[in-house]
């Protein structure tokens, strides 16, 4: 009897998928025993399993043992090229959520200003509404802020000089040299905190979210009140947080970038 009763269910998929997982970071080569064993396999179905695999081309057989091959990507290539960017960061952004319980936003460039593409909201009493698409002044917060650090000097020239279309008067209006100063230390430390630059009782800390090449692409954040939330809990707790949440969805953002795209051959006319 295989490991589900329903008689839909296909064991001999199950085994061979059991098969492939068995190639670990670890054990990127295995002998026919090791396949077997790891897979709780008897040798001639592992066997039959791999010689199978290896007709279709994710396993590559040889004297050493066997190895999985670069084709084995297309199985997660086709999760990730048939799914939008941001349905990918949103689990990541529900985790950061349950783990910080403050509401959780990715956001980019949109000339001086920052566009939520991506949010997790927590219901809480807060100075002002987000929803996807809202923009808010870039310097003043914690998403801009990262942004605005990943752009060179011409730039962050050039940008600075398009008017904010947020319709928001922000707090916080510094001088170029004080932005500068402040950019500074956003390079150096690789994140950002505001504490209610942009509106009072906000407080948040952001960090970068990189493509495949290494160029910062979006930002994610975690928000909090200031009357709940002192700034040293955002660093203590919620920053190392929410740096593994920006590191998973830059990997994630550079797998989707390298989902293979079909291209469309026309017949001669």
């Amino acid at each position: 009897m295989g490991r589900d009763a329903r008689p839909d269910f296909i064991e001999a998929l199950a085994r061979g998928l059991d098969v492939l997982r068995g190639f670990q970071p670890g054990t990127p080569r295995m002998t026919l025993s090791e396949v077997a064993a790891k897979a709780g396999l008897a040798r001639p179905t592992a066997r039959r399993i791999l010689i199978t695999l290896e007709e279709l081309g994710y396993v590559r057989g040889d004297d050493a043992g066997f190895s999985l091959t670069p084709r084995v990507l297309e199985l997660g290539m086709a999760y990730v090229g048939s799914r939008n960017m941001w349905e990918l960061a949103e689990p990541h952004l529900r985790e950061l959520v349950g783990h910080t319980n403050e509401s959780c936003s990715i956001a980019q460039l949109d000339g001086s200003d920052i566009v939520y593409v991506a949010r997790v909201a927590v219901p809480k009493l807060v100075a002002l509404a987000v929803t996807i698409g809202t923009r808010f002044p870039a310097a003043q917060t914690s998403l801009g802020k990262v942004l605005l650090a990943a752009l060179d000097r011409r730039e962050l020239d050039d940008l600075l000089g398009t008017p904010s279309r947020s319709g928001l008067d922000p707090r916080w209006k510094p001088e170029r040299d004080e932005l500068d100063e402040v950019l500074r230390d956003v390079r150096a430390k690789g994140w950002a905190v505001t504490d209610q630059d942009l509106a009072l009782g906000i407080r948040s800390i952001a960090a970068p979210i990189r493509n495949g090449q290494g160029n910062t692409v979006a930002a994610v954040n975690v928000n909090a009140h200031a009357a709940e939330t002192s700034i040293d809990h955002l660093k203590e707790h919620h920053l190392p947080l929410l740096l593994r949440t920006a590191s998973a969805i830059s990997a994630d953002w550079a797998a989707w970038e390298a989902r293979p795209i079909a291209t469309v051959r026309l017949p001669a006319s």
